[in-house]
């Protein structure tokens, strides 16, 4: 899944955060935003995705999703294109 990207609404969905705090995110360098190069809109790393996952379940635990929901939902995501 290296270098794979998705949409920050896509994003936003994996991590049920609003695309809104992503953004936010990006300004504060929690979860840098890649630009697409057509239309620079912003797009993420599946690998960037994961290693913030690892340090929610490490750290707080605040997010909802299992590890195991979320790879479902970027293995789906990806069949469908």
């Amino acid at each position: 899944m290296a270098n794979q990207y998705i949409t920050i609404k896509q994003a936003s969905k994996i991590l049920n955060v609003s695309p809104l705090t992503l953004r936010n995110w990006d300004k504060n360098g929690k979860l840098k935003a890649h630009r697409h190069p057509m239309n620079n809109y912003r797009v993420y790393k599946i690998e960037d995705l994961e290693k913030v996952i690892t340090e929610i379940e490490v750290g707080t635990g605040l997010r909802k999703s299992t590890k195991k929901e979320v790879r479902k939902l970027i293995v789906k995501h990806l069949e469908n294109e």
